[in-house]
């Protein structure tokens, strides 16, 4: 997987312009942890992946749960640092993005995304 855009396909609109993966045991671990915010337009795509934690994390963000089609399952708003998320079924893919995020390109589940 490369950095790259996250496209809405349902509402064409644009989620992120630079998205990069997680994709390995170690990119996964780390995640966002020592950050101390996303610019505009970053996220991070974790894969694979069905649940979230914000233990350590010093900023709220939007995520995204899709399955491996790549599309939307749940999203959670602005998730708050030291909550986590129970596992969602059927989720492949978890996208870590800005807060606000989710409200700007209109996502919502059943949403095909592209990224």
């Amino acid at each position: 997987m490369q950095s790259g855009e996250i496209r809405n396909l349902t509402r064409q609109t644009v989620l992120a312009s630079d998205a990069r993966p997680a994709d390995t045991f170690l990119k996964r671990l780390k995640g966002l942890l020592f950050r101390r915010a996303l610019g505009p337009g970053e996220a991070l795509i974790l894969h694979p992946c069905n649940s979230v934690h914000m233990f350590g994390m010093l900023f709220s963000l939007d995520v995204i749960f899709c399955n491996s089609q790549k599309q939307v399952v749940r999203t959670v708003r602005r998730l708050r640092p030291f909550l986590a998320t129970l596992p969602v079924k059927g989720t492949e893919y978890v996208l870590e993005m800005v807060p606000g995020a989710i409200d700007e390109s209109g996502t919502e589940p059943g949403d095909q995304l592209l990224f």
